[in-house]
């Protein structure tokens, strides 16, 4: 089979990542990534499409609906055929599951046919806004703690929710920006600020991001990450969208880390405005 990497378009022109943003990396659950950026698996128009968009975002995580995945059918194509699990870390989601005991189910499913421990658990409340049943993905999280999961969970923007999430096992907490799939971009930034200054594991935006710019906004509140689908899948051009998101959550990672200036009411003069000639 001819190597997508032989096929996926590609600038001759790209900017350079700085040894420093390139090196800085974060740690989930004792696996450490230099990406900061996670990639879903749904909505491309193929698995071919999917694989140059995770190539060009540089992403090294993915999430795979566990639900809907093909296992059955030797006449289809496999997601493994396209994307190497042996370069990129496969992320197991409960995509689809409205009760904790199915996402429950799902994950034991998953890590015994894949052997995985590190998964994204979402269990969702309604059909309509796809929000987070907190009892119920809360729930879900301490059973599957206990069993040594090592779950990411998706969540709605709530600080106690957060903390009560990280005290029943999970290992990363993912609030939601914006309704999933919106693509509204972060609709309460002081919420995700408090719990990113609460947390003591990884935060990560979850749902709603829609552009580069929205994907540096959630770096600049000091997130670890950002997950993102339809924004790259349903783009014009998924691969430079991918690709755009890559240099937008390093730019919002360097703001962070850089410190941005304070804000005043009133201008304040590049170049003094004494002793002039």
């Amino acid at each position: 089979m001819r190597c997508l990497a032989d096929t996926a378009p590609r600038m001759t022109d790209q900017p350079k990542i700085s040894p420093e943003a390139s090196s800085d990396g974060w740690e989930v659950a004792g696996h450490r990534f230099t990406s900061r950026l996670i990639v879903g698996t749904g909505k491309y128009k193929d698995f071919a499409q999917n694989a140059a968009a995770v190539e060009a975002s540089g992403a090294q995580i993915v999430t795979v609906a566990v639900r809907r995945v093909n296992i059955s059918d030797p006449t289809q194509p496999v997601l493994m055929d396209f994307i190497d699990p042996r370069k990129i870390t496969y992320l197991p989601n409960t995509a689809g599951c409205f009760t904790a005991e199915d996402a429950i189910r799902t994950l034991r499913l998953a890590r015994e046919a894949g052997g995985w421990d590190l998964v994204k658990l979402e269990v969702l409340g309604e059909a309509r806004t796809l929000y987070p049943d907190m009892r119920e993905t809360l729930k879900a999280t301490e059973v599957l703690a206990n069993e040594g999961f090592k779950p990411m969970v998706y969540c709605v923007d709530d600080p106690i929710a957060a903390r009560q999430l990280e005290e029943a096992g999970a290992v990363a907490i993912m609030p939601l920006g914006a309704p999933i799939g919106s693509g509204l971009g972060i609709q309460n930034k002081v919420t995700i600020r408090l719990i990113v200054e609460g947390a003591t594991v990884p935060v990560l935006v979850d749902a709603g991001v829609g552009t580069a710019s929205e994907a540096a906004e959630a770096m600049e509140l000091g997130c670890d990450g950002v997950l993102m689908n339809t924004a790259i899948a349903e783009a014009k051009d998924p691969i430079r969208m991918a690709r755009a998101m890559k240099y937008g959550v390093i730019a919002g990672r360097e703001a962070y880390l850089a410190g941005r200036m304070g804000r005043r009411k009133y201008a304040d003069p590049s170049s003094p405005l004494a002793g002039l000639i």
